[in-house]
């Protein structure tokens, strides 16, 4: 922490003084003062160390010690768990066995007992469960008190929701109400041996990959996106523990009346497909993503899109891939003029095989590649649709290229 001191001391020009900040965050009415524009840039204590003066502040001081355990939030449609919540599950495990942390799981709704039960098969250590009839349905002021009555008990050390509506309306509130930082769509998790959280996702645009970290404040939040991790291996034996939290802590009372509940039809989206073949910047027209469905068409994959193709209308904004789109791990993944840039490659870098095709030996792509095709895709996709279709016809050898 740190802030930019005012020395009040006359000056015959004060706007002189007020135009060295290129924020404008310096206002003068008689005496001069620091705004919510400043950026802490320090230019005014460098062009003006007679009237700025640039202190550190002293952090706050927190008993780590006294903050135990990493929670994830469970997640649920009518006591079905959210596969998120599985996977953040894995992570938790991963990160508590490097710091001797139990993993808590946190089960808000109604009539969930028994789905609690199947929590303790992937090693959680204990579940808490807040089961009421007014809790059947998720609204986020008795959500959030529920989860503030359980960090108030149990003090974890890290909070873990998924990367959903629900989770991202309900992480921010709860986090502001510990005065609290989150992180939101994380890629990448870690913890230090001090308990402190390793927090990485892109930033600026995708431009950066930026490190946080909340070392002065607990607990430490973190929402991730569906797909991200891996969902872990069920234990043979478990030796975890459901508790059913008292309710009397809890108000129930809510702005938001639910009047009825219509189920959504559920369809195949490219986040469950197991092979896919994703258009990028590199096709140049409409018509020629024919030759991308065809080779879907031909290994039986679902195509997506990169943010470029969908913001002209060629497809489906349901089948972007990406930060601002959806996240997807199949076994098989194929670009086709995709350049990678760090937004897509968030979206997609846990798939088990990746195929890069593209002109450029030099493009982003090809360092998350496991396999790169240098050349014009206008004659390497047409290609490979004729190999698979003689190969299929013929039962001829696949020497792609």
């Amino acid at each position: 922490m740190a802030s930019i001191k005012v020395k009040q001391i006359k000056v015959d020009d004060p706007q002189s003084v007020s135009s060295v900040c290129p924020f404008n965050a310096i206002d003068y009415d008689g005496a001069f003062k620091i705004n919510a524009g400043c950026k802490m840039c320090r230019l005014c204590v460098k062009e003006r160390p007679d009237i700025f003066e640039y202190v550190e502040c002293q952090a706050p001081k927190i008993d780590k010690d006294s903050w135990r355990g990493i929670a994830v939030y469970v997640e649920h449609q009518e006591g079905e768990i959210h596969p998120v919540t599985l996977e953040l599950i894995g992570k938790a495990r991963s990160m508590a066995a490097k710091i001797n942390h139990p993993v808590y799981a946190v089960f808000v709704g109604y009539d969930i007992k028994e789905k609690a039960l199947e929590l303790l098969l992937y090693g959680v250590d204990e579940v808490f469960v807040y089961d009421h009839e007014r809790l059947k349905h998720f609204r986020i002021e008795p959500y959030t008190e529920a989860m503030e009555s359980f960090i108030n008990e149990n003090k974890p050390s890290i909070v873990l929701m998924g990367g959903t509506t629900i989770g991202r309306s309900l992480a921010p509130r709860t986090a502001a109400r510990f005065r609290t930082g989150l992180t939101a769509d994380c890629t990448i998790l870690d913890v230090q041996e001090n308990t402190d959280l390793d927090q990485i996702r892109p930033a600026f645009g995708g431009n950066i990959m930026a490190h946080i970290h909340t070392p002065n404040h607990r607990p430490q939040f973190a929402t991730v996106r569906y797909k991200i991790f891996d969902k872990p291996e069920k234990i043979a034996e478990n030796s975890g523990k459901v508790t059913l939290c008292k309710l009397d802590c809890l108000s129930f009372d809510s702005k938001i009346n639910v009047l009825s509940v219509r189920k959504k039809e559920k369809t195949k989206g490219i986040e469950d497909a197991e092979v896919v073949v994703v258009a990028g910047r590199g096709i140049k027209k409409e018509s020629d993503l024919e030759m991308v469905y065809k080779l879907a068409e031909l290994l039986e994959a679902d195509v997506a899109c990169t943010r470029p193709l969908i913001e002209a209308g060629w497809a489906d904004p349901r089948k972007q891939i990406g930060l601002s789109g959806r996240t997807v791990k199949p076994k098989l993944l194929i670009t086709c003029g995709v350049s990678g840039a760090i937004q897509f490659v968030a979206g997609m870098q846990n798939a088990e095989t990746i195929i890069a095709i593209n002109s450029d030996k030099s493009a982003p792509i090809l360092k998350v590649a496991h396999f790169g095709l240098i050349g014009d895709l206008y004659e390497i996709i047409p290609g490979l649709c004729q190999k698979i279709e003689a190969v299929r016809k013929y039962g001829e050898p696949a020497n792609v290229l």
